[in-house]
């Protein structure tokens, strides 16, 4: 029972360490796109490499209604919606660990 409620704690630090990492990947690739960056640049691929396969559905479904094409919210709404799990599951599962 204690291992599962260490287990448990451990999870919810590196589900938070991982999205809080990833929240700064997202900003970087931000601010490298005000700047016309090299695409072979390697940095620049591997945060785009990483960012892309969940930027990519935002600016598809959402902001392809409601925003024009010049500007590009995706990593604000990508951010926002990672400050919510981040929210919502490390709380729940500390939670979880702590009553058993």
């Amino acid at each position: 029972m204690f291992a599962l409620k260490y287990l448990l704690l451990a999870i919810a630090d590196i589900l938070n360490w991982t999205i809080t990492i990833y929240i700064w990947i997202v900003i970087a690739r931000a601010l490298i796109s005000w700047v016309q960056p090299n695409p072979y640049n390697p940095i620049v691929r591997f945060l785009e490499g990483i960012t892309e396969p969940l930027l990519a559905p935002i600016r598809y479904f959402l902001l392809r209604r409601f925003m024009p094409p010049m500007i590009d919210l995706s990593p604000l709404v990508l951010i926002l919606l990672l400050y919510l799990i981040r929210g919502f599951s490390i709380p729940t599962l500390r939670e979880l660990a702590m009553r058993l």
